[in-house]
């Protein structure tokens, strides 16, 4: 996706060098539409620069400060020495993934997808996520919910939901706990088996999130949680014993939430 308007000073920008000249090099800048910027040679690197394709070349893909933007004239100045290599590194990457996003919102509403209509459904995600790419991996892992308050029809909420989960990689994190469980009731198997499905959420768990548990020794039984991130997974995990242990002594048996597993079971 392009923008069709103008960087402002001080954004980090990307684009490829397809340009040089003696006083500095000419960026054609990568995300904005028919924008092209100019570095003069002393923005290029540090130090006295004897020749500037000693540093830059025809073709290289670069990021790029705003120094200033001109709209009336028509030039934007930039700086390639004044960004850092984490700068670099983290801006490289975040233009990655909006190409992966462009990627996706024509699977999502194919090849042939008009400007207009494209720009609409765009706008629409970024009203409430801070990129494309943002608003596809929030689909992926929360599913429609992530776009509840996105203004889009169902139909294309659902197709872009589809495509977030056919196509992005999320980042996921696992948690472990362990919850000891005994039953002092006749039918203490039935129990204990009451128990393991209310840890196990009764089919109440999101989509998102993958909840196991195993038998480890008696009394006690793991409980692992993959979840997008940390918190969740915490909550998700304590949820879960949570569940186990009413469930047990609800019936008169015992129940208890530990991190770590028994040294005896080692």
């Amino acid at each position: 996706m392009q923008y069709s308007g103008w960087p402002e000073t001080g954004e980090l920008v990307v684009g490829e060098i397809d340009e040089i000249a003696d006083f500095g090099v000419f960026v054609d800048l990568d995300e904005y539409e028919n924008k092209r910027g100019l570095c003069h040679i002393s923005e290029v690197a540090s130090g006295w620069i004897k020749n500037v394709r000693d540093h830059v070349r025809e073709g290289q893909t670069v990021v790029a400060k705003v120094l200033d933007v001109d709209e009336s004239s028509q030039q934007i100045d930039l700086s390639i020495k004044d960004v850092n290599e984490h700068q670099r590194k983290e801006k490289i990457q975040e233009w990655k993934n909006e190409q992966k996003a462009d990627n996706w919102m024509l699977l999502a509403l194919g090849e042939d997808v008009s400007d207009d209509r494209y720009s609409t459904v765009a706008n629409a995600l970024l009203a409430e996520h801070d990129s494309l790419y943002d608003a596809f991996e929030s689909a992926a892992i929360h599913g429609e919910d992530a776009l509840a308050d996105v203004e889009l029809d169902d139909d294309v909420v659902a197709t872009i939901v589809e495509t977030a989960r056919e196509n992005v990689s999320v980042p996921y994190v696992n948690v472990t706990g362990y919850v000891d469980l005994e039953s002092f009731d006749p039918d203490g198997v039935d129990r204990l088996k009451e128990a393991l499905q209310a840890a196990e959420g009764n089919g109440d768990v999101p989509d998102e999130v993958e909840l196991t548990v195993s038998y480890v020794g008696s009394p006690e039984y793991r409980i692992q949680v993959k979840a997008p991130d940390y918190k969740t997974a915490e909550d998700q995990l304590e949820a879960a014993a949570e569940r186990a242990r009413k469930s047990i002594e609800a019936t008169g048996g015992s129940g208890a939430f530990h991190r770590e597993r028994h040294e005896d079971d080692e």
